[in-house]
């Protein structure tokens, strides 16, 4: 009811403000009588605004007479003068088009399916699938592969490898090898190494068999000489060549991993040496195992029979030995314990019997990552021309033989995995060492004795240390290793460990800089050692003057360049310091050299 009320006075309101706005427009006369029309709608017209002209007729009744004097009907007319433009605000307006693609995205119909299988509980670990073998990075492997190069102090190198292929079942080749070198420095500085051989490799389901020939050629002249004294009058340094004509043959049963397995291995190798001079050695090795796993443990004999003969100008003996170890193994989730012994019989040159412990223990003291292990183990040290001419070839004719004994050799340490790809080793050790062999200068005044004897110390030396050992492999590209011994000698009889260095670090690098890019390097630092020498000023007989061998640093580097799948060519620098301090007493090593060359694969 208000609301009806509240609508007729506000139309009763407007019809007052409306109607005096049309008097002052038109005047309404009565009926029969003309009206005037204003100016402006005339000119509306002239301008042709008629459109925009609003006629308004409002007519309305009185009452029931109808009658035009008493309000029966009302007439009024209202002009607008100008065009209405509807004006809209900034905030209003749409400034962006309508997107008329169809963007409705596309729905597949769905559809289910049940699938019948039964819920299994993965709790145990489940056999892991055999991984697939990388691509080889050659799409087409070669079989056969040779360099050769020349270069400063009249270098000469050469190297052959030759096989049938990709053949997992059997694999048969051969190798040759050739290097020399000599120099200006000192007379006849020669040295030459030539070495060739065949294999063969054979698996099948049961059994590997595998067979090697070799022959290794080294030639040296004993060029040293004490400097201190006058040079001797026409010194024509006397040439040494060794020779080793070598075999080997191995049976072997194929691991399996079956329960309570029964393995074993059978070895035959032998060789045949002489040098230059009467010095002749023969040697033949048969050695084996037999092996019965049973759970945890293994339980096991290794045997060997080394037999030799050695002869020179002033004596022939015959040097041999048998070993049995028999030993037991026990194995755990983070332990390894090797229990055993190692019985030696000694006959020919020495007739002795021996019993050595060979013990071994590994324990994991942070899983997958470091490894704690101690061993405690002895042998019997077989002297041997050829061993000694392979470390110093600068060795006397009718040197003394006398087997060595490693009574008791304790070793403790740590290895495993720092990080990714950074493997260590450390290890200290103690030796007791009956009858340790030793190199000394047996040069005499006049120099024309210039070669090195081998003496002994009498009774047990000690030989204590540390051996570090670090390999970091940060990726296939890049891999760098070291070592380094220290190692302390007490000995018995003997003043010095003549010509034993307390000190050796070996280190090295791979970089592979890109597929066609390689580097190498090396590096070896040897410390101090001491070597004796006759006394020339005094007129005691056998009266020695220690004579030092000082320390020296060697660095060696190469590169190599891939040109195709076929070629390459390689440079490598040695002695980069320029360092000639002596090896041996009297005997420098070589200056600065360089020499290159070309590879070739096929």
């Amino acid at each position: 009811m208000k609301l009806r009320y509240t609508y007729i006075l506000f139309t009763a309101l407007t019809a007052c403000y409306v109607m005096p706005a049309g008097a002052q427009v038109k005047n309404t006369t009565k009926k029969g009588q003309k009206t005037a029309t204003p100016a402006s709608q005339n000119n509306a017209k002239k301008l042709g605004d008629a459109a925009s002209k609003t006629v308004q007729d409002t007519t309305k009744k009185a009452g029931q007479n109808n009658k035009p004097n008493e309000g029966g009907a009302i007439s009024e007319e209202i002009v607008v003068t100008t065009s209405y433009k509807p004006v809209l605000a900034d905030a209003v307006k749409i400034r962006r088009n309508p997107d008329l693609e169809d963007k409705t995205p596309f729905k597949a119909p769905l559809t289910y399916s049940s699938v019948d299988k039964r819920l299994t509980k993965d709790n145990e670990i489940q056999q892991l699938e055999a991984m697939k073998r990388p691509p080889e990075r050659d799409s087409i492997p070669t079989n056969n592969y040779v360099k050769g190069g020349l270069g400063s102090m009249k270098t000469t190198f050469g190297e052959g490898y030759f096989s049938n292929g990709a053949d997992e079942a059997l694999q048969v080749g051969g190798y040759i090898k050739h290097f020399s070198q000599g120099s200006s420095s000192f007379n006849k500085q020669n040295e030459s190494r030539n070495e060739l051989g065949v294999f063969g490799k054979s698996i099948t389901d049961e059994h590997t068999m595998r067979g090697t020939i070799g022959y290794k050629r080294r030639g040296v002249n004993f060029y040293g000489y004490n400097r201190d004294l006058e040079t001797p009058t026409q010194f024509d340094p006397q040439k040494q060549a060794f020779n080793t004509l070598s075999a080997e043959g191995e049976l072997a049963k194929n691991y399996r991993d079956v329960e309570n397995d029964f393995t074993y291995a059978l070895k035959l190798n032998g060789y045949v040496f002489n040098n230059s001079f009467n010095a002749k050695e023969n040697n033949l090795v048969l050695s084996g195992f037999i092996n019965q796993t049973v759970k945890q443990f293994y339980a096991g004999l290794a045997a060997s029979l080394d037999l030799g003969t050695q002869k020179d100008s002033l004596y022939s003996y015959s040097n041999s030995i048998i070993r049995l170890n028999p030993y037991i193994k026990f194995q755990g989730e983070n332990y390894k314990i090797d229990a055993g012994v190692n019985i030696t019989k000694e006959f020919g040159l020495s007739s002795r019997f021996s019993i050595f412990p060979a013990a071994k223990l590994e324990f994991q003291v942070i899983p997958k990552y470091v490894r704690l292990f101690a061993e405690a183990k002895g042998d019997i040290n077989k002297a041997s021309i050829r061993d000694f001419a392979e470390t110093n070839p600068f060795i006397n004719e009718n040197i003394t033989l006398k087997n060595s004994a490693d009574r008791l050799a304790l070793s403790a340490g740590l290895k495993g995995t720092l990080a990714p790809g950074l493997g260590f080793k450390a290890t200290f050790f103690r030796n007791s060492v009956k009858d340790m062999p030793l190199f000394v200068a047996g040069f005499s005044t006049i120099g024309a004795n210039n070669k090195f004897n081998v003496i002994y110390d009498d009774g047990t030396a000690t030989v204590s240390g540390f051996t570090g050992e670090l390999d970091f492999k940060a990726t296939d590209d890049l891999n760098i290793f070291g070592r380094a011994e220290f190692k302390d000698y007490k000995m018995n009889t003997e003043e010095q460990a003549w010509n034993m260095p307390k000190f050796k670090l070996t280190a090295g690098t791979i970089i592979r800089i890109s597929d066609k890019v390689n580097i190498n390097g090396s590096l070896l630092i040897r410390g101090n050692a001491y070597d004796r020498i006759f006394d020339p000023t005094s007129s005691v007989a056998n009266d020695f003057q220690r004579v030092e061998i000082k320390s020296f640093v060697d660095l060696n580097g190469g590169a190599e360049y891939k040109v195709n799948k076929q070629f390459t060519v390689f440079v490598q620098v040695n002695n980069i310091l320029n360092n000639t301090n002596p090896t041996w007493l009297y005997y420098n090593n070589y200056a600065f050299n360089i020499f290159g060359g070309v590879g070739y694969a096929f």
